[in-house]
């Protein structure tokens, strides 16, 4: 049995290209044509699916890993969902006041609706106008 030239494994815009050509066949048989597989010792030809699959997402140019903060640490990521602690506060995350650029000091007007909270951020320049009518008072 003459021995298969193993081609190198297709990626990017020819990847999504030969896997359109490909519409028809099965997925093992699409990874196997764009060199996704290897070839045992005892001549079995292996599918790598996983390798396969992971080339086709970065064809697409689908971002599945999120990106590390400035300091590295991953960590949570926002959820838009808080619960009152055991302590009856309420916390908002780190998360959502880096989103907003928020920095200590920064204060909010709370209303309290029926059903919800709102929080409204007090703009620098109205709290000098507070301190300056304070003053004046």
């Amino acid at each position: 049995m003459p021995k298969q030239k193993k081609i190198d494994p297709l990626v990017g815009e020819e990847l999504l290209k030969k896997v359109k050509e490909l519409e028809n066949e099965s997925k093992e048989d699409k990874a196997k044509q764009c060199g996704y597989y290897t070839v045992t010792k005892n001549g079995i030809e292996r599918v790598n699916m996983m390798k396969f699959l992971n080339a086709l997402i970065d064809a697409e140019g689908i971002q599945l890993d999120s990106t590390p903060s400035a300091n590295g640490r991953g960590g949570r990521s926002a959820s838009y969902r808080i619960s009152v602690q055991s302590n009856n506060n309420l916390l908002i995350g780190s998360a959502y006041t880096k989103q907003m650029n928020l920095k200590p000091g920064d204060e909010f007007i709370i209303t309290l609706g029926k059903k919800h909270i709102r929080l409204r951020q007090v703009d620098p320049e109205e709290r000098e106008e507070d301190a300056e009518v304070e003053a004046t008072a």
